[in-house]
């Protein structure tokens, strides 16, 4: 017979079970789960309305609370903010607007003595063009840096060297008056792009990676990862031969010339070198290309390469069926490496708008217990833990160029980056002590405020704590292999397993009643029944959006 070791009672989960043995944690980063903080957005300290390393460093009680193992911290480093933050004009500094270096040396021990590891975003594509290194580029075709970037004649007719189009809309190439020639540019034309074909730009980021090594963090989350090289010979991208316009006019192009070249790989196996002579460090890239989880694969698949990767497939999904996420899964079977997931993080809609469509909590819930049970690093995104929607914000309060130039009626990026809700009646909802915060608060996020659902043993915030405490008591739901099961239409249902333990994991996507036969249910131990779930003698019934998971024969 099933023993039920926890059930739900409102969302209420008896967590009164014995600990199962710790996992290996020489892979720390395999079995952890991250919490990425937009620093901008998570707590103003000094009443600026911008937040601040010292809100973060006061929250840290807070973050270690959640369960979560690390952080992915946003970048606080010295910029124009063309781009808020990914257009870097130091790697060494922070930004004044964030704080100092000893700012960030009291969040980093902060982070160390409640136990987590933090990771730093670097953006190493492409600087901004304040940056001491472009200023001295482009200031003439024979300096020390003058190869430092990407720099390229114009035609004859003095248009662009070739037709590569910018992420962020337009031409690749901008013309510079005084070095007589065109730079490449793969996002805002403030963002030059740096040339990784010149081994000294190479060692110098290598030699920044290092900068931070020392410090302490525990590694680096890598911003468009697969952008360092470019075709040398800057031949023409082909057609995507789509059979309508796109959103984005970069989407007109097979962008096989400008991103995505082989020559990365060499370069993040330098880099890996470095990483692992410290230890215990890891590395997360960014994958944007439009085979997502090939590339994902290929960038993890030996270990000279990526500890992990992401990429948008999960992101820019807007229907959660099983099928999206068996897909997922599907794809890794079988290969090396170690992929990560998630459903939020700066630059996308947040999950609760884009994938949970029908207003109901219960899927909001379903969807973030589904992310933790994937097989791969999980990475929740600030306010997820809140059930925040994607904010609404004016067109007249937007602050990302991105958003601004492909305006539609929708708030872009920015709608995921607004001010944490903190406490419902409070300015500001306890962000800020400023007059006007950065981006304006969504007046909808002022109940979710995490004072709001402290108290309440059924909310968000709390399913989350729960949920992040029974994973970390499953070995195999940290860093098990996974098998994908046939189920009912609108379940997903997979089995994970490492060592002794095997947990079998069931999501209803649908929004209908659905059911998953399994033989083993006799004897069982279902540890988490969510929404309505109920094991049987033949296997479990779900309700709509309800999830179960289920430890498969006893313990041993």
């Amino acid at each position: 017979m099933c023993k039920a070791l926890a059930w739900e009672k409102s969302d209420g989960l008896d967590l009164k079970e014995a600990r199962l043995p710790t996992p290996d944690q020489a892979d720390w980063w395999k079995h952890a789960v991250f919490y990425q903080i937009y620093p901008r957005s998570f707590l103003d300290s000094n009443g600026d309305g911008i937040g601040d390393l010292a809100g973060i460093e006061a929250r840290l009680d807070y973050i270690a609370g959640l369960g979560v193992d690390a952080i992915w911290l946003s970048p606080v480093f010295t910029s124009p903010m063309k781009d808020f933050g990914y257009d870097v004009s130091d790697y060494r500094g922070i930004d004044p607007i964030f704080g100092t270096l000893g700012d960030f040396d009291a969040l980093l021990a902060g982070a160390h003595a409640r136990g987590l590891k933090l990771i730093v975003d670097q953006v190493w594509s492409h600087t901004s063009d304040k940056h001491a290194w472009f200023i001295e580029s482009a200031s003439s075709a024979d300096n020390e840096k003058a190869d430092w970037y990407v720099w390229a004649d114009a035609k004859p007719d003095g248009t662009a060297p070739n037709n590569w189009m910018a992420v962020f809309g337009g031409p690749s190439w901008t013309w510079h008056p005084r070095r007589r020639q065109y730079y490449l540019h793969n996002f805002l034309v403030e963002q030059p792009d740096l040339n990784f074909w010149n081994p000294a730009v190479q060692d110098a980021i290598l030699d920044t990676a290092k900068f931070w090594l020392d410090r302490g963090v525990d590694g680096f989350r890598l911003d468009v990862i697969n952008f360092l090289f470019h075709d040398r010979a800057l031949t023409d991208n082909p057609p995507a031969g789509l059979a309508r316009p796109p959103g984005q006019a970069t989407e007109f192009q097979r962008h096989i010339h400008d991103r995505s070249q082989p020559q990365t790989l060499a370069f993040i196996a330098r880099m890996r070198a470095l990483l692992d002579s410290y230890g215990d460090r890891m590395t997360i890239g960014e994958v944007g290309d439009a085979d997502m989880l090939g590339r994902q694969i290929e960038y993890t698949a030996t270990p000279e390469r990526l500890h992990t990767a992401y990429s948008f497939f999960l992101l820019t999904a807007r229907d959660p069926t099983p099928a999206l996420f068996a897909d997922a899964m599907t794809a890794w079977a079988g290969v090396a490496g170690w992929p990560s997931w998630s459903l939020s993080n700066h630059d996308f809609v947040r999950f609760p708008t884009r994938m949970a469509h029908s207003g109901d909590p219960r899927q909001v819930k379903g969807l973030l217990a589904l992310l933790l049970a994937l097989r791969g690093t999980p990475f929740l995104y600030q306010g997820d833990e809140l059930g925040l929607p994607h904010a609404e914000v004016p067109f007249e309060r937007l602050r990302d160029p991105f958003a601004i130039a492909i305006y539609t009626g929708e708030s872009g990026r920015d709608g995921a980056r607004t001010p944490m809700p903190w406490t419902k009646d409070a300015p500001n909802g306890g962000f800020s002590s400023a007059v006007e915060t950065w981006l304006p608060f969504d007046p909808r996020h002022l109940p979710l405020a995490a004072a709001e659902q402290e108290g309440d043993a059924h909310s968000m915030l709390n399913f989350t704590r729960t949920v992040l405490a029974l994973r970390k008591r499953s070995p195999a739901l940290q860093a098990g292999a996974v098998r994908l099961l046939d189920a009912g239409p609108g379940v997903l249902a997979f089995e994970r397993s490492l060592g002794g333990e095997r947990v079998l994991c069931a999501f209803e996507l649908a929004g209908q009643p659905g059911q998953l036969h399994h033989p083993e249910m006799a004897n069982s131990e279902a540890f988490a029944l969510i929404g309505g779930a109920v094991v049987a003698e033949t296997g479990i019934e779900l309700a709509p959006f309800s999830f179960a998971w289920v430890r498969l024969g006893g313990r041993e």
